[in-house]
């Protein structure tokens, strides 16, 4: 295990599997070849096309997003996708272009729409040593149960900002009430895309530092946090190196946090490939 592993399990993902997912807008997705197979039979919605898939759905974004969601509601009794998650995310080419559609987040990873999220490092100097508080995901979560997490983390769904979101986790997740969380600071965005067993995860999360004052303890409200812990950042750091503790994706927002603070410094034999594997292009 190294850090470089992480970024490549990461970006584990094999064009040649896939067709774009197009519409007037442009690509919104990618669809792998069995799935989109079995769109084909939905035509009044999508065109499998030898070259890529194409959404004909008319009308507006209520319109198209009931014609999806018809679709949608098929595959998940075709055991396609997972069993909805009744919360929806905005799918469109590029973050800030207008919205194509909703789609139910059970079925983004199908789709391979691009989906978009917050990452908050929350961390304390303690006698000057950096410490991150760090979760225990629920055991009961369908995705990574039981691994390591940052302290808050979510998805952007329909109609949520990213500010709002962050604001909105840091409640349900951490406690953290909006005046704290508000000093979080944004420090960029870190982007991967990887096969998946539904599909491919195209993902971009915005991530945010925040330094906590020592009389701040976190502790979850919405049931996917186990418990919380402060961590030294290079204990941390050191995990990340050696194992797969932590969530797929947090190993990444946890490397962007130490080249920022300089805990992995220029001499780590891996920092040219830490520094550019944790920004994939957004083709």
């Amino acid at each position: 295990m190294s850090f470089a592993d992480h970024i490549r399990a990461c970006n584990a993902y094999n064009p040649d599997e896939f067709l774009p997912l197009v519409a007037e807008a442009g690509r919104i997705g990618w669809l792998r070849r069995d799935n989109a197979a079995a769109l084909t039979r939905f035509t009044d919605v999508f065109a499998v096309e030898p070259d890529c898939v194409r959404l004909v759905a008319p009308g507006d974004i209520d319109s198209v997003s009931a014609a999806v969601d018809d679709v949608a509601e098929a595959l998940v009794a075709d055991k396609l996708v997972p069993k909805w998650r009744n919360e929806t995310f905005d799918v469109m080419p590029r973050w800030g272009d207008p919205v194509v559609f909703r789609l139910d987040r059970g079925a983004v990873p199908f789709f391979g729409v691009k989906a978009y999220g917050v990452h908050l490092n929350g961390y304390r100097r303690i006698d000057g040593e950096l410490h991150l508080w760090i979760g225990r995901r629920a055991a009961d979560k369908r995705v990574a149960p039981n691994k390591l997490d940052n302290i808050v983390a979510g998805g952007i769904g329909n109609g949520h900002g990213i500010k709002a979101t962050l604001l909105k986790e840091g409640e349900e997740e951490a406690a953290i009430p909006p005046s704290l969380t508000q000093r979080a600071v944004p420090v960029g965005a870190v982007s991967y895309r990887m096969r998946t067993e539904l599909g491919v995860r195209d993902d971009v999360l915005f991530t945010y530092d925040i330094e906590l004052p020592d009389d701040f303890t976190p502790h979850n409200t919405d049931g996917e946090i186990a418990r919380f812990e402060l961590m030294p950042a290079s204990g941390v750091i050191e995990r990340v190196r050696r194992t797969r503790d932590f969530k797929f994706n947090v190993n990444l927002i946890i490397l962007d946090f130490a080249l920022r603070h300089g805990l992995i410094g220029v001499d780590e034999p891996e920092y040219i490939e830490i520094a550019t594997g944790l920004h994939r292009p957004l083709d």
